[in-house]
């Protein structure tokens, strides 16, 4: 026991855990994330790792959840920014889509939500919570592209819903890698679309 609590108090932060476990599936993949693995990187055994996290769809919420405090901050300092609002919306655009087949972010959210059906109450409230967040400012930024008359009269809860469920469709394909269907062009695909949609403010 005594061994055991040593061991727990010189542990790394569970932030230098995500952090870890976050580089480790951008350099070997999802599939080399194990307990054991990751235990190895940061100098803990699997078994110590379990007491933090539990199970490993713990620890991979975890990450995503840590990944996504990261995007978050990031999309809130490019919706503050000055310009107008379809200026940030394709900046939006541009950090939602993956930058490439095998992005780490994207990776670890498809997994994750591969193993949602299994996932508890608490579970599934955090994921929503994730898209939630996404959710909610887009559609404080589109409120704001109609009322100072950049966007036609959409309404903005219901034109996000089916813009995020375009970028998730496009975002898949690009993160699997998908013959045709790259960052590059997707993002002119969501950019046309945009355009006739916002300019005929239809809904």
């Amino acid at each position: 026991m005594a061994g055991q609590v040593r061991a727990r108090k010189n542990a790394p932060p569970r932030e230098d855990v995500l952090t870890v476990a976050m580089e480790m599936i951008a350099e070997r993949g999802l599939e080399k994330l194990t307990m054991a693995a990751l235990g190895r990187e940061v100098g803990m055994s699997s078994g110590h790792l379990l007491y933090y996290f539990g199970t490993k769809d713990e620890l991979l919420l975890r990450t995503l959840e840590w990944s996504e405090g990261r995007l978050g901050a990031e999309r809130g300092r490019l919706l503050a920014r000055p310009g107008t609002a379809r200026a940030r919306l394709d900046a939006y655009v541009e950090l939602y889509v993956p930058d490439a087949a095998g992005d780490p972010h994207w990776t670890l959210w498809l997994e994750v939500w591969n193993r949602s059906l299994g996932a508890d109450e608490d579970g599934r409230d955090r994921q929503a919570a994730i898209e939630g967040a996404w959710h909610r400012d887009l559609v404080a930024l589109l409120a704001e592209g109609v009322s100072r008359g950049e966007f036609g009269p959409i309404d903005p809860d219901r034109f996000a819903s089916r813009l995020r469920a375009l970028l998730d469709g496009f975002s898949i394909h690009v993160a699997i890698g998908l013959r045709g269907t790259g960052r590059e062009h997707v993002i002119a695909h969501v950019r046309e679309f945009l355009d006739g949609a916002l300019k005929a403010g239809a809904a």
